[in-house]
């Protein structure tokens, strides 16, 4: 569905990703490892459109994809929740999920429509109970992330890029946000996920790829490898250190 083939960057002398070729299949969770570094924030903004690769090519359902700018990822069907909190804190929860629908000046999405369509789909993943009408900058972080997410998800994306939503939640809503994911895979999404927790990682995923130093060390099925030797594979020298206490 989705691929990078020899996919580089760099920012002045720094190296963030180097010839990087990583396949991704529909209707997967397909996760991305890598300490601090490693070239995942890079591949994310590469694939929302935020920057463009120096060399390389990405391909979309087999023909090289040459959009230029988020706007042309997000009508591809591409999807990003970035790690950062992005909301417009002076607008209500409803206004912040339909954003995506939207227009800058214009409202798409009928009012009599708006409150029904940003409730429908909180309610897919949201356990928390989000007043709509509340101004999105008085919710506390962990809900402001909900509510990007339901921004992402009211697109109905091919693609969905999750980098590092999870870590915010409590119990509850983050187990309620994997049961989407899965039933979004099933349904023949792509979900690109970020973590940095290793259960996740074992429990959600159905392939794995890892990155260091801009490189990719191996992309394989989830069951391949160990939790420890996929920290071998991140970093081998802190999994060294960790061994021997």
């Amino acid at each position: 569905m989705l691929e990078v083939q020899g996919v580089s960057k760099r920012y002045g002398e720094t190296v963030a990703l180097a010839n990087a070729s990583i396949a991704f299949r529909a209707g997967t969770i397909h996760t991305i490892l890598g300490e601090n570094g490693s070239g995942k924030s890079t591949l994310v903004k590469l694939l929302s459109g935020i920057v463009q690769p120096d060399s390389g090519t990405i391909l979309l359902n087999g023909s090289p994809f040459a959009g230029f700018g988020p706007a042309a990822f997000q009508a591809a069907g591409f999807a990003t929740v970035f790690q950062e909190v992005l909301i417009a804190p002076d607008r209500s929860v409803t206004d912040n999920i339909l954003l995506g629908l939207d227009g800058l000046l214009t409202r798409t999405v009928p009012r009599a429509e708006r409150h029904q369509r940003a409730q429908a789909v909180l309610k897919q993943f949201a356990v928390t109970e989000i007043p709509l009408d509340q101004l999105a900058g008085q919710l506390p972080l962990a809900v402001q992330q909900l509510v990007v997410l339901a921004r992402a998800v009211v697109r109905n994306p091919r693609i969905l890029i999750l980098d590092e939503v999870t870590a915010a939640l409590d119990f509850a809503d983050r187990e309620a946000v994997f049961a989407m994911m899965r039933k979004l895979a099933s349904e023949g999404c792509l979900i690109l996920f970020i973590t940095h927790r290793m259960d996740e990682v074992m429990t959600l995923s159905d392939r794995i790829s890892v990155l260091r130093g801009g490189s990719v060390v191996t992309t394989e099925e989830r069951g391949t490898s160990t939790a420890s030797e996929l920290l071998k594979a991140m970093a081998p020298r802190t999994a060294a250190e960790l061994a021997h206490g």
